[in-house]
């Protein structure tokens, strides 16, 4: 599957990532589920780890509650999360595999120094590993909101 992302989306995205560095961001994915998914809104959400937050990023369950609600409010549907890894690529570690949900896209950030060096998607496949997403930035063609 694809993931067609709007570019202010993805440009809150790497915004949040360069301005929370060296620590890991996080954040919610919102657009509509179609053959190629279509990702127009990327929302911020605060890493609630505890302890080291430059390797780990968690996200409260209250803040997956109100996700829901969001993506419900405005006829959306919650495509998944997106986190950076500082100093590290945009692959997923084993931590990230082993926290993550099947149908979700998990969009990870690399930030080296400060800037955004490369932004990756994956999903889960039925063996529970991980396979690339093909990402496009693009202007999307719909009719829901992008704000």
């Amino acid at each position: 599957m694809k993931l067609n992302i709007a570019p202010q989306a993805y440009q809150n995205m790497q915004d949040h990532a360069e301005s929370d560095y060296p620590k890991e961001c996080c954040g919610f994915l919102y657009g509509q589920e179609e053959e190629i998914r279509q990702l127009q809104i990327s929302r911020r959400v605060v890493n609630a780890r505890e302890g080291d937050q430059r390797r780990r990023f968690q996200i409260d369950p209250k803040d997956y509650q109100e996700a829901e609600e969001y993506a419900l409010i405005h006829d959306l549907d919650l495509l998944g999360v997106y986190h950076s890894h500082p100093d590290h690529p945009a692959v997923p570690s084993e931590h990230d595999r082993e926290i993550a949900m099947p149908w979700f896209s998990y969009l990870i950030i690399s930030v080296q120094d400060g800037n955004v060096t490369a932004t990756r998607s994956w999903r889960l496949n039925e063996r529970h590993e991980f396979g690339e997403e093909p990402i496009e930035i693009t202007e999307l063609l719909t009719d829901k909101p992008k704000t």
